[in-house]
């Protein structure tokens, strides 16, 4: 067999895994030990895999932050804190056509900045903001693509599972990427507000101004959103803050974060034993998903790794005498096109840590660590778009679930410009890395 038979066999039996609807986490180990079995690597090499899951995964104390900040954006969605938000902000911008759109997209990214959770972002968003966006005459489509793309920049702004995982997979500061994530974070957010002002000039009758309701006075509504405000940006603040003061570690300010969810869940008077439960059971879910797809991939990666299967992306992906743009441009392409098929969780545990070597070896006229601080951004933008597109974009169905009487084929064409938004803000990301890197450079991070 040829040099590369057994890592390009391991890939394309790790497809046939994931298409056959068999748990990823599963999937990932039982590939990796068959493989192991059928190459002849010696079991006591495998002994390895059990002291990197321990070392890597089960005593990792970064990893923590995961279901500490997955429990702050559970409680937070609960509090009611953005429903009261997106009415007062509808209601300052109702006289403007494209106004709702205009709240939506600011909901959306202070959600994200505070939850980071897509799936709860974007059924809340889709529950509050859908029904009135449609019964006003909003264009379906710009309606449903406006709430999925808001929704997913939780998994770009901070605080970002998605980085976490980045930062530890790459042996990179959480804490920069958390600060270089703002930057491209507003880039798309600025996309998708400048695209609304777009329609809502050339074409006013797709988002119409919302109906009149009873009038509120001005200096009432701005109180009522200035204290809406208050509370989400504490919040905000209590936790990047005391990461870019140095104060606290990521995995420190996400208990902060925790703490300060459940104190605003408990102002809003929604705190209660139910509720807390369904965060607890939620939060352990979600977190079980991800520890155990790290412990498999971890056993895939080490035998794939074994087996010379970094030789062969180093070789795929190593464009000898050409541009490193155009390795770093085919890497980004697999991503985005493996994006269509798999979750961001087995592409960050899998792709990611076997492509980074590559990228770190190629010269950006950057420090390595600067450069795969750069490159998980650009990385973390690139798998948003994993949540828009079919067929198994989890955005999609998310809002699917909540809407049935729109038909899905609305709902991909509604995202398609968002689609392109985020890959046109990816772009620029490329093009200028001082959008990620420049604030965590200015910090000293």
């Amino acid at each position: 067999m040829s040099d590369y038979a057994w890592p390009a066999a391991m890939l394309l039996g790790l497809m046939a895994g994931v298409f056959s609807g068999y748990p990823v986490a599963f999937v990932l180990a039982g590939v990796g030990i068959v493989f192991a079995l059928l190459a002849d690597v010696p079991m006591l090499f495998l002994s390895i895999g059990v002291q990197r899951i321990f070392s890597g995964v089960l005593t990792n104390w970064l990893l923590i932050a995961i279901p500490l900040f997955v429990f702050m954006g559970l409680m937070l969605e609960r509090s009611g804190i953005a429903e009261r938000l997106l009415r007062s902000l509808a209601t300052l911008f109702r006289t403007l056509p494209g106004g709702y759109a205009f709240a939506v997209a600011l909901i959306g990214v202070i959600m994200a900045a505070s939850t980071g959770i897509i799936g709860a972002s974007v059924v809340l968003m889709g529950m509050m903001a859908l029904p009135p966006m449609l019964q006003n005459g909003y264009d379906a489509r710009i309606s449903t693509g406006l709430i999925a793309a808001s929704g997913t920049l939780g998994i770009l702004i901070p605080p970002s599972v998605m980085l976490i995982i980045l930062g530890d997979q790459l042996s990179i500061s959480v804490g920069s990427l958390f600060m270089g994530a703002v930057g491209p974070g507003l880039l798309l957010a600025g996309l998708y507000v400048a695209y609304l002002a777009f329609v809502a000039i050339t074409a006013p009758h797709r988002m119409p101004p919302m109906a009149k309701s009873e009038p509120i006075a001005r200096g009432e509504l701005l109180l009522r959103l200035a204290f809406d405000l208050l509370l989400p940006i504490i919040l905000i603040l209590s936790v990047l803050g005391t990461i870019v003061a140095g104060i606290a570690t990521p995995t420190e300010s996400a208990a902060i974060g925790a703490a300060g969810a459940m104190v605003l869940a408990l102002l809003s008077r929604r705190l209660n034993l139910e509720t807390l439960n369904r965060a607890l059971g939620d939060t352990t879910r979600t977190t079980a998903m991800i520890i155990f797809v790290m412990i498999g991939a971890t056993i895939f990666s080490l035998v794939f790794k074994k087996l010379g299967g970094d030789k062969m992306v180093m070789d795929l992906f190593s464009l000898k005498g050409s541009s490193p743009y155009a390795s770093l441009l085919l890497i980004m392409a697999v991503v985005f096109l493996l994006g269509f098929f798999l979750e961001w969780v087995e592409i960050t545990l899998v792709v990611v840590p076997i492509v980074a070597p590559v990228i770190a070896g190629l010269d950006f006229g950057m420090p390595r660590e600067v450069t795969l601080a750069w490159f998980a951004i650009a990385i973390a933008v690139n798998l948003q778009t994993s949540f828009l597109t079919p067929p198994f974009g989890y955005a999609l169905f998310y809002l699917r679930g909540i809407a049935p009487d729109v038909p899905i084929r609305t709902i991909y064409a509604g995202v398609l410009p968002f689609v392109g938004l985020q890959l046109a803000g990816l772009a620029l990301i490329i093009a200028f890395p001082a959008i990620s890197v420049w604030l965590p450079s200015y910090l000293g991070r």
